[in-house]
Order: structure tokens, then C-alpha cells, then sequence
């Protein structure tokens, strides 16, 4: 019998993909080299802990866990649609926000059909666009960040969605109520237009775009959120999208069931209310950001302005070195040269403790 060729077996567009790399693990770190401390600032994770609202409410839930959860996210929808003033038929929840995107990319786009995202954006994008076999095109950026003016002028006949985060990973930069409404109006109706605002807590008020009221007016538009970053629940896995009914309904067809946990939809429904610890989480990044960018300036680093909960600092050729020396410092951050930049490195903002021993690393490795 001839030996089974998994790879020959496997879809066309999964044997070109690479698995997704996330930011290497403390306890991986602290193996490796010996260490008995470990800052990681490389994954944009919440520095504060959970919320302890968060914390009583999941103690209470333990008792259920031997029961399914909700399939479909009942009070989590309920509290999401009075908070954004839409109908819990409108909203898709999932697995953290990548899910969702997944979700959105095989609902509705096939093998023939094309996907537009900028360069340097989020990598989920391209890879979910190569699993289901269609054509990513990849709009150069500008100045770091998404090019509308050329994304809208890639659209094709064969264009079935387009890809824009805001604030955008990994470069931070930012696009303003002005412009993406602007390319809202140039996209045709026949292209679905996902607007990944994952950072979207971090922007402050007055800048931040009314993202989910203009689905009325467009209805080819998705808004997708996270609870990982300024929530504090990345390690829970919680995100949604917010639509049309009818993009919800097609969804939820191909959602696998039970996709949130009970935990999940526990802490998300919970941390909702918790206005207090949403408050300090933007604080503290604010506090940090000043910072890290304080120190860029006074060494001489370049940045790249940012709106997430991170700086992406260019260090020339030497990025890479100064990564494997900054883990011998018990520091971890984030290289991005799989994003086309491998002479930046992004740092994930900390506690205030936290951003000083990346300084005081760096001050050390020179």
C-alpha cells in the first residue's frame, strides 16, 4: 500500500501558507535562558490583570462549566446591542476577533474572487485570504499605513472584500473619520468592506470614527471588536462582529457552534460594565506611550506615531540583534520583518516598571 502524502492531499492555497508566529512565551523564555524574570511586551496585551469584577464573576461560573454555554451568547449579544444601539441580530460573536474575520472571509468569499488589505497590516488577512484559495492583493502602503485612495482604485469585478484596520497592527497608524467615509462612498455595493477596529478603545474620543452607526447607510460595511486588548480578556478569546442582519444571518450559518466559551461570554458580558478598569487600561496606555516615545526621542530612535497599544521603533539592521539581546535581558518584544519590516521591532506598552526595564535594557545593550 502505497504511504499516505498529507501535504499532496492538503488544499492548494494551506500548503503555501506558514503557520501564524505569535510572541514567544514567558515561560518559554525563562527555560531557555535561565531567567527568574521575564517582561513580555510583545503580544499588546492589557498590563493591568483582569478586572476583579472579571475575577468574581468567573469564580461564580466554575460551577457551570460542566453545562455547554449559550450557543448564542445571549446576555453578551443583548449588552453589546444596547451598547452600540443596533438589534443582537446584527452581531456575530467569536472566537476572539480573528474568528470572526475567518468567518466573514468563508462566508463570502470563493476560490475565484479577490481580497484587498494594505501592506503591513494585520497578517490574519492574507492568511485567511490563501486558506480559502482566493487572490490577496496586497496594496502598498503610505507612510506605514493603509492607502485608500489606491485600495479603492485595486477594486476589480472580482473584488469581494477588503480588509482595513484601524488602528492598525503592526505600524499603529490611524485613519480618520473623513477618510475611511470617504472610501465607504467609493467601494461598490458589491465589495464587503470588514473594519477591523481592534485598538479602537485606545483612540481617544473625539478622533474615534461612528463606525457601527453608518450601517445603516452601508450596508456592505462590518465592524469588527475585540475584548483582548483594552478588556483585558485576550487570554479568553472573546471578539464580535457588528452588521447588517442579513451579513449576520450568513455568518452565523457557518459559525461552529458553542465557538465562545462560557468563561468567555462570562467575563465579555461582565467587563462590559466595568467602566472603572476600561478607564485605567487607556490611562495607563496613554502614560506609557508618552514614555516610550520620550525615550525614542531622547536616544534618537524613529517611531511610527501609533494609536494601538504599541510603538513599532525602527533600529536599522541591527533590529534583530537587539531583539536576541533584549531576551538575555529578560525582555521580550515583537519583530515584525514578516510584515515587511525587519528593521523596526514593535514594543507592546506595559506597566510603568515595565517600559522602564525595556529602557534600562536597551540603555544597557547600547
Amino acid at each position: 500500500m502505497a504511504a499516505f502524502d498529507a501535504t499532496a492531499a492538503a488544499n492548494s492555497g494551506v500548503k503555501k501558507l506558514q503557520p501564524y508566529q505569535a510572541g514567544k512565551p514567558m515561560d518559554e523564555l525563562q527555560r531557555e535562558l535561565g531567567l527568574s524574570h521575564v517582561v513580555k511586551l510583545a503580544s499588546n496585551e492589557n498590563p493591568l490583570g483582569l478586572s476583579e469584577k472579571v475575577r468574581t464573576a468567573l469564580q461564580a461560573e466554575l460551577s457551570n462549566l460542566i453545562r455547554y454555554p449559550d450557543a448564542n451568547g445571549f446576555y453578551l449579544k443583548s449588552k453589546l446591542a444596547e451598547l452600540h444601539r443596533v438589534e443582537p441580530q446584527q452581531i456575530t460573536l467569536g472566537n476572539g476577533s480573528n474568528d470572526v474575520l475567518e468567518i466573514l472571509a468563508r462566508t463570502f468569499v470563493s476560490a475565484e474572487e479577490e481580497v484587498i488589505f494594505s501592506q503591513h497590516a494585520f497578517v490574519v488577512y492574507p492568511l485567511v485570504t490563501q486558506a480559502i484559495g482566493a487572490k490577496g492583493v496586497a496594496v502598498p502602503a503610505k507612510d506605514y499605513g493603509h492607502d485608500l485612495e489606491a485600495m479603492a482604485a485595486a477594486v476589480t469585478d472580482k473584488t469581494k472584500m477588503i480588509f482595513v484596520a484601524n488602528p492598525n497592527n503592526p505600524t499603529g497608524t490611524f485613519l480618520t473619520t473623513e477618510q475611511i467615509k470617504d472610501f465607504l462612498d467609493k467601494v461598490p455595493p458589491h465589495v464587503i468592506v470588514v473594519l477591523d477596529e481592534a485598538y479602537y478603545e485606545y483612540v481617544p474620543e473625539p478622533e474615534r470614527a461612528p463606525s457601527i452607526d453608518w450601517l445603516q447607510h452601508y450596508p456592505n460595511l462590518v465592524v469588527s471588536r475585540t475584548f483582548s486588548k483594552a478588556y483585558g480578556l485576550a487570554g479568553l478569546r472573546a471578539g464580535y462582529a457588528v452588521s447588517s442582519t442579513e451579513i449576520a444571518d450568513l455568518m452565523n450559518r457557518i459559525r461552529q457552534p458553542f465557538n465562545v466559551n462560557a468563561l468567555s461570554l462570562k467575563a465579555a458580558e461582565v467587563v462590559l460594565d466595568d467602566h472603572d478598569y476600561l478607564q485605567q487600561a487607556v490611562q495607563v496606555n496613554q502614560q506609557g506611550m508618552k514614555q516610550l516615545v520620550e525615550f525614542c526621542q531622547q536616544q534618537g530612535y524613529d517611531y511610527i506615531p501609533s494609536y494601538g497599544n504599541f510603538l513599532t521603533i525602527e533600529f536599522g539592521p541591527k533590529a534583530m540583534d537587539i531583539y536576541e539581546k533584549l531576551l538575555h535581558e529578560g525582555i521580550i518584544v515583537r519583530p515584525v520583518g514578516g510584515y515587511q519590516l525587519p528593521n523596526h521591532l514593535r514594543v507592546s506598552i506595559g506597566l510603568k516598571e515595565e517600559n522602564q526595564a525595556f529602557i534600562d535594557a536597551m540603555l544597557k545593550i547600547g
